[in-house]
């Protein structure tokens, strides 16, 4: 839903919303998949920051869209749910990685997340040393 978001502006919910008319699915799954929706637009900007600086010499644009994307639903994880230990975080988007990216997508996903989880709980402790 993300994927089709980016490719062609269409709302991610609607997606979502025409995914529940079409296949069977539970509760709790659609729920929380409305929650990573909804958590990685808002926070579109400050995840892709973190993905920025987390990737020297490589534009964000450059990601391929799955890459980017599971990227965005891991940090999103990592930083922004307080329910999702960031270990846990980072080893579902390998394993998402693995399954929908390219050979190579689980090494690079890996060491974006593990650059990402290691720079900000840095800043964290240093904000919290001032």
């Amino acid at each position: 839903m993300l994927y089709q978001f980016e490719t062609n502006k269409s709302n991610p919910e609607l997606a979502l919303e025409n995914y529940c008319k079409i296949f069977p699915y539970q509760q709790d799954i659609i729920d929380y998949a409305s929650f990573l929706i909804n958590g990685v637009k808002t926070n579109c900007n400050v995840i892709d920051d973190f993905i920025k600086d987390a990737c020297e010499h490589w534009k964000v644009s450059r990601i391929a869209l799955v890459d980017k994307n599971i990227l965005r639903i891991g940090i999103y994880e990592m930083l922004f749910s307080e329910d999702i230990p960031p270990k846990v975080a980072i080893n579902e988007a390998i394993e998402l990685a693995k399954k929908y990216g390219n050979e190579d997508s689980g090494n690079f996903i890996n060491g974006v997340m593990d650059r990402v989880f290691k720079d900000y709980y840095k800043e964290r402790q240093h904000e919290n040393v001032q």
